[in-house]
């Protein structure tokens, strides 16, 4: 079986599925992961979910084309009610945002039985997904910073366990790694220093503009602007110093 190279942030997600684990990929992208799965016998058997008629027809045809259909099921419907509980051992949700992916899996709570990883990718709100796990009886196990055609993004991986495990016995506060990401933290990624100084320009676009607002509550604002820019300057201080 051949298949098409995909992107490095999808190899990275297929890393992390369990060799021989029945996956489902919900908003499957043309099944482009699914169809990687199965073309490296990585995934045993593999689950493609969509919700439009159109990348539903995408990934049935991609499946098509592997001539793998007894090893995969393209099916379309809202997040995990593609899923029967106890169906699958592993659930990918790639390329929403943080929010979403919440969302997805707090409506879907049900049809987890059995799962025992989640690999995650959210494009933004990495810190909203982090607190699911933590509330939800998930411990984030792993984590990946990677960049791709000029944009930054970050893999976590949960499976049921101890949700606090991650966060103990830091130099952080279990919020600021919330934030930041214990395992990435842990490990100083190079890419965490371009992530927050990103996130630095952000905020002190935010704040120049509100200095010409004659506004009453822009003064306010601007003081938790200044607030988060000194957060992310302690932040990335760490980080330059590890680098040293």
């Amino acid at each position: 079986m051949t298949f098409t190279a995909i992107s490095k942030r999808l190899k990275t997600i297929a890393s992390y599925c369990p060799r021989g684990a029945r996956v489902a990929d919900i908003g499957s992208d043309h099944a482009l992961l699914a169809s990687y799965l199965l073309a490296e016998d990585i995934a045993s058997f593999v689950i493609a979910g969509e919700l439009n008629e159109g990348p539903y027809q995408a990934a049935l045809k991609q499946i098509h084309t592997l001539q793998a259909r007894d090893r995969a099921s393209v099916r379309k419907g809202d997040g995990l009610a593609v899923v029967q509980p106890g169906e699958v051992d592993a659930v990918c949700i790639a390329g929403m945002g943080g929010q979403l992916i919440v969302s997805i899996l707090e409506h879907g709570k049900e049809r987890l039985q059995g799962v025992k990883r989640l690999i995650l990718q959210p494009n933004v709100g990495e810190e909203l997904v982090r607190r699911w796990f933590v509330e939800s009886g998930w411990e984030l196990v792993a984590e990946s910073i990677l960049e791709e055609d000029g944009i930054l993004y970050e893999i976590l991986v949960a499976e049921r366990g101890e949700t606090h495990a991650p966060y103990a016995n830091k130099d952080r506060s279990m919020e600021e790694l919330l934030r930041i990401g214990p395992f990435l933290w842990e490990r100083k990624e190079p890419l965490l220093r371009e992530k927050w100084g990103h996130e630095r320009e952000k905020w002190q676009k935010v704040r120049t503009q509100l200095e010409r607002s004659d506004k009453p509550q822009a003064k306010e604002r601007i003081k938790q602007i200044e607030s988060e820019i000194d957060w992310i300057d302690g932040v990335l201080t760490c980080l330059h110093m590890d680098k040293q």
